[in-house]
């Protein structure tokens, strides 16, 4: 069983990606933002997938995705910003800065399954 960890500021979009996540057998952590994140990260270093959100207080997803891509130990993360973030430069923005997929709110659980199951094709 993977670990996923879902970072968003919305406890009704983290309980509907938790549930998602547990049907498709993952274990899964939460954080409200980035620097929560973080922290779960540093005490859970197996995890193996994040879904984060782009719009949160404290620590934005953008910015946590470069913290995360710039320590080596959790290089090999996936990470799927799941976002209403809809703006071009935005996508491209955080794929160059490392997230691995991008999917827009609103979703739905075939969505969010199929960019996953591509996502973990290697593990």
């Amino acid at each position: 069983m993977y670990k996923a960890l879902v970072v968003d500021d919305s406890k009704a979009i983290r309980q509907i990606e938790k549930k998602y996540l547990e049907e498709l057998g993952f274990e899964v952590l939460e954080a409200e933002h980035g620097e929560e994140a973080l922290q779960v990260l540093e005490e859970n270093p197996d995890i193996k997938l994040i879904l984060l959100d782009w719009h949160m207080p404290v620590m934005n997803g953008y910015e946590f995705l470069k913290k995360v891509r710039e320590n080596p130990k959790w290089n090999e993360i996936k990470i799927m910003m799941v976002t209403t973030e809809n703006q071009q430069k935005s996508v491209i923005d955080a794929i160059m800065a490392g997230a691995n997929e991008y999917l827009m709110k609103p979703f739905d659980k075939e969505m969010l399954e199929t960019k996953i199951k591509y996502l973990m094709e290697g593990f």
